[in-house]
């Protein structure tokens, strides 16, 4: 499989702005690569709230992931400010495809970009639940 270049951030409508944190830094003193996959899960839960999609408390629909990945492209470590942008790589009946482009400070090129996937499942009984009709206007409006 090829490897993808680092996407640009023309490529995105919608960015949530992160900062790192000093525990962030690993002993190679940059950012430890766990800390992107949990950035990407930061980024998208934060806007599925605001947006009133998913609700912490008492909501009937939760996401489980059951895909990732991730490429690197350039180090970051703190204190760099990061814009995650997101879009919608695709979306299912039950599933949503988040990718997700981080950048560092203000470059244009992304130090590293990935994805989630996401099956949206009843809370209780954890079986795939069609998404509802809402979710779906809003998510239509950022796929790629």
């Amino acid at each position: 499989m090829a490897r993808p270049s680092p996407l640009s951030r023309d490529e995105f409508a919608l960015f949530r702005p992160l900062q790192t944190r000093w525990a962030d830094n690993d002993f190679y003193g940059h950012m430890n690569n766990v800390v992107h996959y949990a950035l990407f899960d930061t980024a998208i839960n934060g806007w599925l709230i605001e947006q009133e999609l998913l609700r912490l408390e008492g909501g009937d629909t939760i996401g489980l992931v059951v895909e990732t990945g991730c490429s690197y492209f350039a180090e970051m470590a703190f204190p760099d400010k990061v814009a995650a942008g997101i879009r919608i790589g695709h979306l299912g009946t039950s599933s949503v495809r988040y990718e997700i482009a981080l950048f560092r400070n203000d470059e244009e090129r992304a130090a590293a970009q990935g994805h989630f996937v996401h099956v949206y499942v009843d809370a209780k009984s954890r079986r795939p639940k069609e998404l509802p009709v809402e979710w779906r206007r809003v998510l239509e409006d950022y796929m790629r």
